[in-house]
């Protein structure tokens, strides 16, 4: 089915990456870890800095980040997802206590960019894998990289790439006519905001980090500021 071929290329790619990292890397001395771990999240902060500055309606960032991190916080994504990662690493009897982490941290690197949201929408409405295949390449690298210090948690981030991407994929169809070209350049701004928050996390101490996945719901609230915008603008 090629509107779920990207999805598969670039679940398989993470799975990969995750187990190379874990097996074939590990036993690097941390000072080599903390420097490759410190420039992979600048590296993260600068692709997300520069989708993000395709918004064309900054206000309508703006709000949404607000929003979608209350809606978050809320919600508490950010412990749902470290309490899915502790329970899963119990049924796996993994003993490293990074397994939460790493799932976590992993999910988020690789569902919230642009390629991941725009990636899947052209594969869904038009059977287009390029821009998945391109990410599967970049996820490959970064899942080797990243579990290599967070352990097999990253591999695992694999199921949550299959069910975000799947479901956008699936779902596009169903909604394309309520996804002007502007909504999807807000969308992907929002969520490479995000993604520039991901990257954060890996430069500061622990206690400056950002709660990324609480911000989540932002990615997808784009679409319901813009549909009350232009409707304001219609009644006036």
């Amino acid at each position: 089915m090629t509107h779920l071929l990207g999805t598969a290329v670039n679940t398989a790619a993470v799975i990969a990456g995750g187990l190379l990292g874990r097996y074939i890397l590990k036993g690097i001395p941390y000072r080599y870890e903390e420097i490759m771990m410190k420039g992979m999240g600048l590296a993260v902060i600068l692709i997300g800095i520069q989708g993000a500055m395709s918004y064309q309606r900054i206000m309508v960032v703006i709000l949404s980040m607000v929003a979608g991190g209350i809606l978050g916080e809320w919600i508490d994504i950010d412990r749902r997802m470290n309490l899915l990662g502790a329970w899963a690493e119990t049924r796996l009897g993994a003993s490293e206590g990074s397994f939460a982490k790493g799932f976590t941290t992993g999910s988020l690197l690789f569902c919230t960019g642009s390629m991941a949201i725009v990636g899947a929408m052209n594969s869904g409405l038009q059977g287009n894998n390029d821009m998945l295949f391109a990410k599967s390449l970049i996820d490959l690298m970064l899942a080797i990289i990243f579990s290599s210090a967070l352990g097999i948690g990253v591999a695992f981030a694999a199921v949550s790439v299959f069910i975000y991407e799947g479901i956008l994929a699936l779902g596009a169809g169903f909604v394309k006519d309520y996804l002007t070209p502007e909504i999807i350049t807000e969308i992907s701004a929002t969520g490479n905001l995000v993604l520039v928050a991901v990257g954060w996390n890996f430069i500061v101490p622990e206690q400056q980090k950002i709660r990324a996945a609480n911000m989540i719901p932002a990615i997808f609230l784009p679409w319901l500021f813009i549909q009350a915008a232009d409707l304001i603008k219609g009644l006036v």
